[in-house]
């Protein structure tokens, strides 16, 4: 059985069953892009629900299909917020991504990240510095590695963070997406390698944030690593092509978006991808 090809049908199958059924995830996501989050989601046939407060972050766990949780801008009410927001995900077993932002600032992030280890989120999506700390702050295998995050801002290259992604997708029974110039995704079994994407998406704020909003979109109609795995491909294949017709920063963004909406799920399978099965 060729699997490369049986991923790429699930992908297929995955961006056309999006597309018919408008499926919400919903999102406690940060200030600085919730309307990049939020149109991203749009774009590729999602519903969106931008959340705080817990009583409501609750009703839209329940709600939706899947969930988000960004960690970029944090609130004091994230504290009362977040975990029973990961409470109603984990009891009423729905999909749910995160993005671990700023990880290693402040307790109270710190605190809840360590947490969220016993939840076991879906999808984690991060740049290779918030993995590997990820890894090492809830004591899992980051293959010796220590992050050199710094602030948002990845210090580390993609492969760094093999071993720690690796380690993750297996604690969570998920799938792990590290983003860079080559992206990785893995469920700890498969590990892939997505290829495209821009120079402009370092120029933006939201290219990270609005992935994790798409792959949770994605988490309502697949499992964790073909969701991972379809955000990846669509936003390296809309980021190429953003890019043939952006003057800078601000044009892309708007190009990137309708790239977001005209894919074909066909198009978005054939976006190129490297697959090695682990041992």
């Amino acid at each position: 059985m060729d699997v490369t090809l049986t991923l790429q049908t699930r992908i297929v199958d995955t961006v056309e069953v999006v597309r018919q059924t408008n499926p919400m995830a919903g999102s406690v996501t940060n200030s600085v892009t919730m309307n990049f989050v939020a149109n991203a989601q749009l774009a590729v046939g999602g519903s969106a629900a931008m959340v705080y407060l817990a009583d409501e972050a609750v009703a839209i766990a329940k709600a939706g299909g899947a969930s988000y949780i960004n960690f970029g801008t944090f609130e004091p009410f994230y504290v009362d917020t977040l975990p029973q927001m990961a409470h109603e995900l984990s009891v009423s077993n729905k999909p749910w991504v995160i993005d671990p932002v700023g990880i290693g600032i402040g307790g109270l992030r710190t605190q809840i990240l360590t947490d969220f280890k016993a939840y076991k989120p879906s999808i984690i999506r991060g740049n290779a510095s918030e993995v590997i700390a990820l890894a090492n702050l809830w004591g899992l295998d980051a293959g010796n590695n220590q992050s050199n995050v710094r602030g948002v801002d990845a210090q580390d290259a993609v492969d760094d963070a093999r071993a720690a992604a690796i380690a993750i997708a297996k604690w969570t029974n998920g799938a792990v997406a590290v983003s860079g110039e080559r992206d990785l995704i893995t469920d700890g079994y498969y590990l892939a390698y997505s290829s495209g994407g821009s120079h402009f998406m370092n120029k933006i704020t939201g290219a990270g944030c609005s992935l994790g909003g798409v792959m949770a979109v994605y988490a309502t109609s697949a499992p964790p690593f073909i969701a991972a795995l379809t955000g990846a491909a669509i936003y390296n294949l809309a980021g190429q092509r953003a890019e043939e017709t952006a003057y800078g920063p601000a044009s892309f963004q708007e190009h990137f978006l309708d790239h977001l909406y005209r894919a074909t799920a066909q198009e978005v399978a054939s976006q190129p991808f490297t697959l090695e099965v682990l041992a």
